[in-house]
């Protein structure tokens, strides 16, 4: 019975010391918590993005902790109903944060850029920049295997006819599809602006021409069209402000390649009544 009640009794006592050891070590190395930062971290939507410039929410809310004078609004997921909930927590005014959504400065399809080979291997376009900037014949624009698609958790991209779309009403520009892109081609834009130079190819004219027929040959036919200076054609590339732009679409109306894409909806124009028939004179 004794050999039983030994060993029984020890580890009690091993159970006990080690009980008072962690009690003493957790009041020696306790860390107080910031309450007002645990309130702004549960306020945030918790992507971890890193869209805000931050490394993640934790960071973007211990950011705002120690330095309440910094803006509310520098979380595009959550938007202005996470900055006013943040302004809340903070006791400060409510900040208002202009909305945007990613842009694929690519219109690079399979109709309009050709293939210059195919493989089965490779699945990743990480992977395929590696191998000669990817199969498509342009260089410069989508490699189209969905590196963008995978990593977006709101199901905002897919890759259509071989590149990439984004459906700006789910996009909340967490900027995850940017930062997967190898060749950089996805840009976070202002919502408003509904004009986009969907190219990037930075390749003269004629070289554009023979790989991509909805590609960019910085003829500046826009650049002349455009009344408020909004857009500039540098490295055989044009550009546009996005702060300039007023969304008029002359120079979508302009470009020759069609590389200039306008989505702004235009409203239908009621056409006029007929005259009605005028009733045959009494005899």
């Amino acid at each position: 019975m004794g050999s039983i009640i030994t060993p029984v009794v020890l580890v009690v006592l091993i159970g006990l010391v080690l009980a008072v050891i962690l009690t003493v070590a957790a009041k020696i190395f306790f860390v107080p918590v910031d309450e007002t930062v645990a309130r702004l971290r549960a306020e945030l939507p918790g992507a971890n993005c890193g869209a805000c410039g931050f490394a993640g929410c934790d960071d973007y809310a211990n950011a705002l902790g120690a330095d309440h004078t910094m803006s509310t609004a520098m979380c595009p997921v959550g938007g202005a109903e996470v900055a006013a909930k943040l302004a809340e927590v903070l006791g400060v005014e409510a900040e208002t944060a202009e909305p945007k959504v990613a842009a694929v400065l690519c219109n690079g399809n399979c109709d309009a850029c050709g293939q210059i080979y195919e493989w089965d291997t490779i699945k990743t376009c990480k992977a395929a920049k590696m191998f000669y900037d990817g199969m498509n014949a342009c260089h410069y624009g989508c490699i189209g295997l969905g590196d963008c698609a995978s990593v977006c958790q709101y199901n905002a991209i897919q890759v259509c006819n071989g590149v990439a779309v984004v459906d700006r009403e789910s996009c909340v520009a967490c900027g995850m599809c940017a930062k997967a892109c190898p060749h950089g081609i996805i840009e976070l834009l202002p919502k408003k602006n509904l004009v986009t130079v969907q190219c990037s190819s930075k390749a003269k004219g004629a070289a554009t021409r023979k790989v991509c027929t909805n590609g960019c040959i910085g003829c500046m036919k826009c650049q002349k069209v455009c009344k408020f200076e909004a857009i500039t054609v540098e490295n055989n590339l044009a550009k546009i402000d996005p702060e300039k732009c007023k969304n008029c679409g002359l120079c979508a109306k302009e470009c020759p390649t069609g590389a200039i894409i306008n989505m702004r909806v235009r409203k239908p124009v009621a056409k006029p009544a007929a005259p009605k028939a005028e009733a045959p004179a009494e005899a």
